[in-house]
């Protein structure tokens, strides 16, 4: 009876640490991680930076499972102006001709599907929630794991801004000649995660 209570306590055990490691999560480092956009129109570009609140993502030793991670609306930067032109761009894309940021203070991206995972590559699909609207949108990522950090990168991921309405100067709606505004904004996420 001892022989198989300390057999079964022993086998519950190795399962627990079999789980324990087989799904591990680990908590993004907001200090660390970061995120840059660009939007671009016909006459040129513009670029600048976004800072994460929080978020965690999910992984067993070989690969990433999912994860989720908010981001910080109002911490939007613009990196290619100065002065009164900066000024006046952040306060356009604050305004509720694009992101609605006072009624909308984060956005969210929730992982629901990792395809052909590895240590260094990864097709992400997930929920993206931007002004309370939440779109499918997918992108490839290049992960790291090592120890008990993880990497994960993704670049150009691109979003069609006129899913989340935002409508302002696409000529998808409008008729702007070379004011148009392309419906696309790119991202490039690099997130920096501890357990």
């Amino acid at each position: 009876m001892k022989k198989t209570a300390l057999l079964l306590g022993f086998a519950a055990s190795i399962l627990l640490g079999f789980t324990a490691q087989k799904n591990n999560t680990y908590t993004v480092d907001v200090n660390q991680s970061s995120i840059t956009w660009i939007g671009r129109k016909v006459t040129g570009e513009h670029t600048g930076k976004i800072k994460i609140a929080s978020g965690k993502l999910i992984a067993d030793a070989k690969a990433l499972k999912g994860g989720d991670f908010t981001i910080d609306m109002t911490t939007i930067t613009c990196t290619d102006l100065t002065g009164e032109y900066m000024e006046k761009l952040l306060g356009h894309l604050k305004s509720d001709d694009f992101f609605s940021i006072e009624k909308n203070p984060v956005s969210k991206f929730e992982i629901t599907n990792v395809s052909k995972p590895t240590k260094n590559m990864a097709t992400i699909t997930g929920n993206l929630t931007i002004k309370g609207i939440t779109k499918v949108i997918s992108f490839p990522a290049f992960i790291t794991i090592k120890g008990k950090t993880l990497k994960a990168e993704a670049k150009k991921v691109i979003v069609d801004r006129t899913q989340f309405d935002i409508r302002y100067g696409s000529k998808s709606f409008f008729n702007l000649g070379d004011k148009a505004i392309d419906n696309d904004f790119e991202l490039s996420i690099n997130l920096l995660a501890n357990r």
